[in-house]
C-alpha cells in the first residue's frame, strides 16, 4: 500500500470550540488508479473528529521505532514545522510542534535571494541575530501554550514575519541568522520545559541538513547528544515517508496509530481513509 499525507494547505483543529477540520491536497483515488495500489490517505480526520489536533501524528510511529529502555529519547523532526516526541524509558509519550522549523526561514531566502532554501545555513551564517526582532517573534502566544498543541502555515508565514520587523533597519543576512535562532531557541525551550531529563536528541527532516541550525542545537541542548536518526538506523530524509508508510500499515491492519497523549483525542482511533486497488 502507498501512505499519502498529501500537502498540507489548511490545519485548523479547532475553530470556535466546534470540530475543526485539517486540509492536504492530494487526489488518492485517482493515485489508487494511475499505480494499480491500495493507497491511504486523509490521516489527521479522525483524530479530529475525536476532538484531537490531529498532529502531530507521528510520535507513535517513533514510540515503535526509535523507544529506548534505558535512556530518555527526543525525535526532532524539522520540516516546515518543528515538531517533537519526548519518549521516555518510563512514562508517558508526548509530541507537539513547537513552532516554525524551515518554514520562515525558506520563505525569506526565497523572497531575498531567489533561492528556496538556504544550504547548509550558510547564508544566515554570514549574518548576526536581531535581538529586537527575536524578542518581538518570541512573545507569539503559540510558543507559551501548553500542548497538546499543532500549528501550521496559518500562522506562521511571511504576514506573521512582517509584523514582527517593527519597522527595523536590518541586513536581510541578519534577518535569516535571527530565523534560524527562532527555531533553534523555541525548540530548545520546548525540549527543556516539556521533556524532563531528555538523554538524547536525534534530528530528522530537511533541518537536520542545515548545519547552522544542527550547530546551534548542539550548543543549546549541551551536554545531551545531538545526532541524525541515522545513528538509529533510519534515514534522517526518509523518517516522515516512512512514518506515514507505518500509518498506512496500522489503517490496513485495523490497528490505532494515533496517541491521546499527543493529540488530546477522546481515545485511540485506527486512522485513514483507504482507497483499496
Amino acid at each position: 500500500a502507498i501512505g499519502c499525507h498529501g500537502q498540507t494547505i489548511r490545519h485548523q483543529p479547532k475553530l470556535h470550540e466546534a470540530v475543526g477540520y485539517s486540509l492536504q491536497l492530494g487526489n488518492h483515488a485517482l493515485l489508487t488508479e494511475l499505480t494499480g495500489i491500495t493507497v491511504v490517505g486523509d490521516f489527521r480526520a479522525r483524530d479530529i473528529a475525536a476532538d484531537g489536533e490531529g498532529a502531530p501524528l507521528v510520535p507513535a510511529f517513533h514510540q515503535a521505532v526509535f523507544s529506548s529502555d534505558n535512556c530518555n529519547r527526543v525525535i526532532l523532526n524539522i520540516g516546515g514545522i518543528a515538531n517533537i516526541s519526548y519518549l521516555p524509558s518510563n512514562g508517558t509519550i508526548i509530541g507537539f510542534d513547537t513552532g516554525p522549523g524551515n518554514i520562515l526561514i525558506d520563505h525569506w531566502t526565497q523572497l531575498k535571494t531567489g533561492q528556496t532554501y538556504d544550504n547548509n545555513g550558510g547564508w544566515a551564517a554570514s549574518g548576526v541575530v536581531h535581538q529586537t526582532i527575536l524578542n518581538s517573534m518570541l512573545s507569539e502566544p503559540y510558543f507559551a501554550a501548553s500542548p497538546p498543541k499543532s500549528s501550521g502555515r496559518d500562522l506562521f508565514n511571511l504576514d506573521w514575519l512582517t509584523q514582527h520587523m517593527l519597522d527595523t533597519k536590518y541586513q536581510p543576512q541578519d534577518v535569516a541568522r535571527t530565523l534560524t535562532e527562532l527555531t533553534a531557541h523555541t525548540i530548545c525551550q520546548a525540549i527543556a520545559e516539556h521533556c524532563p531529563n531528555t538523554d538524547e536528541v536525534y534530528v530528522c527532516g530537511g533541518g537536520a541538513r542545515n548545519n547552522l541550525l544542527m550547530s546551534i542545537l548542539g550548543e543549546k541542548l549541551a551536554p545531551n547528544l545531538v545526532s541524525t536518526t541515522n545513528d538509529l538506523g533510519v534515514d534522517a530524509d526518509w523518517v516522515e515517508a516512512t512514518a506515514f508508510a507505518w500509518l498506512a500499515k496500522q489503517a490496513i491492519n485495523h490497528q490505532t496509530a494515533n496517541l491521546p497523549s499527543v493529540t488530546g483525542a477522546s481515545g485511540p482511533r485506527i486512522l485513514g481513509a483507504i482507497y483499496p486497488n
